[in-house]
């Protein structure tokens, strides 16, 4: 049996090394069209601010890992698969035959149609090529603006401010992290970096970048601002465009049901590039985190070998340090409108950067978002995805959200503990 994954990310590393576990006598084949070694994205922060090496981002630090499991690695970009033949043909022409093929492509960042975007010292900070590009052009001092503050751009934000840049922020959306974070906590996190000396712009874009030294960049408010460097973190999309013509259900992402299987029964998918049915709202959905990615990698390769594996739902699960405020986002956060028995819960302090909201859904605890607080982590995700009822104690959250570790001592502990989910404690 040949089980082709196309993708060396995390989520098609967990899958070929799931795959050999299951299946000692499998032939593997991981592809990858970077020429490092599969590394992690969300290391490239860390290589950024100097506090490792390029190696430090790899996958697995061991060079013969890949040959002790025999997985054969190939470095190359698919272009087309052909369901019928089963194969995937990569740059270049060669051409990979397969009885099982796992796309885990995982996303591209998503490039702003604005004029000057393609100027030389506009980059993008998605690659080991991109880091390698603003860790040479990024130095202290250096005017930096950045194009959006999501959840990857808040992450890049605390790379840049770390090389001791003079950054700037714009964002479209009305708050910082729109897409993660309420309206509330958005806006604390905006304070929180402007008294950390980042200038932050909300409902406002970028409407042109002319080139030269340095270039000027056009706000939507008619402002000019002057860069070194601009960065543009506007967001990404599932990287499947290879999959045009094969014949496998698309949307967003991949379409996939809770075996990680499309709609081609030898073709599967996990990661950013997999659409599946999202925990709280039972829609489909891309719900872009590595957690999820491992989750559905496992998922996947279980059901290549054909074993038994399902997925409950990919689950939001976000948790961000922007500057040293951590903020986390889990489930529904978002809410529920109150004719469907939507209700929110929220404490406030915002002169100590401490935010709690909690969302619920008739008495059960569907989403929740903090900002400052950090133990309670394991209580609310257990409380979300054990959808206990919470009978007495959703009025007494309602009173007081910070009861929330009491509620899952009463009435989650023995469910979310069935389910190897871990509790802490506010602070």
């Amino acid at each position: 049996m040949h089980h082709v994954i196309i993708g060396n990310g995390p989520a098609g590393v967990i899958a070929a090394e799931t795959i050999r576990k299951l299946d000692p006598h499998a032939y593997i084949t991981l592809v990858g069209d970077e020429a490092e070694p599969p590394y992690s994205r969300m290391a490239i922060p860390y290589l950024l601010v100097g506090n490792i090496k390029e190696s430090g981002t790899y996958l697995r630090k061991d060079a013969n890992h890949w040959a002790l499991h025999r997985i054969n690695m190939v470095n190359g970009r698919a272009e087309k698969v052909d369901a019928a033949k089963k194969t995937v043909t990569l740059k270049g022409g060669a051409v990979l035959a397969y009885d099982k093929l796992l796309i885990a492509t995982g996303s591209n960042p998503s490039k702003a149609p604005i004029p000057g975007i393609d100027s030389p010292g506009v980059h993008s900070c998605w690659t080991m090529a991109d880091a390698r590009k603003i860790i040479a052009e990024v130095k202290p001092g250096s005017r930096v603006l950045q194009m959006g503050a999501g959840f990857i751009g808040c992450i890049i934000m605390e790379s840049i401010a770390g090389r001791g840049a003079k950054l700037t922020v714009v964002e479209m959306g009305d708050r910082m992290v729109p897409r993660m974070m309420t309206e509330k906590a958005g806006g604390m996190i905006k304070h929180w970096v402007e008294a950390k000396g980042v200038k932050v712009y909300t409902n406002t874009k970028v409407e042109g970048i002319m080139a030269g030294m340095p270039m000027r960049v056009k706000l939507s408010s008619g402002e000019v601002l002057e860069a070194d460097v601009v960065i543009s973190a506007t967001g990404v999309r599932p990287a499947i465009g290879f999959l045009k013509d094969a014949g496998v259900k698309t949307n967003l992402g991949v379409v996939v049901n809770n075996n990680m299987q499309s709609s081609d029964a030898n073709i599967f998918a996990a990661g950013d590039c997999a659409e599946a049915l999202d925990f709280s709202t039972g829609k489909f959905a891309v719900n872009a985190i590595q957690p999820n990615a491992a989750d559905q990698a496992r998922v996947a390769a279980a059901a290549m070998v054909g074993k038994s594996a399902a997925s409950e739902g990919s689950l939001a699960l976000n948790v961000l340090d922007t500057l040293g405020l951590i903020s986390t986002s889990f489930g529904q956060w978002w809410g529920e409108e109150a004719k469907n028995g939507g209700a929110t819960a929220e404490v406030v302090d915002e002169k100590a950067y401490k935010y709690l909201s909690l969302q619920f859904k008739n008495d059960k605890l569907i989403g929740a978002t903090s900002l400052g607080m950090t133990e309670h982590m394991g209580v609310v995700r257990g409380l979300i995805q054990s959808k206990v009822p919470l009978g007495e104690w959703k009025h007494r959250l309602m009173q007081n959200p910070l009861a929330v570790m009491d509620a899952y001592l009463e009435r989650g502990q023995a469910q979310a503990s069935n389910a190897g989910l871990s509790g802490g404690r506010l602070r």
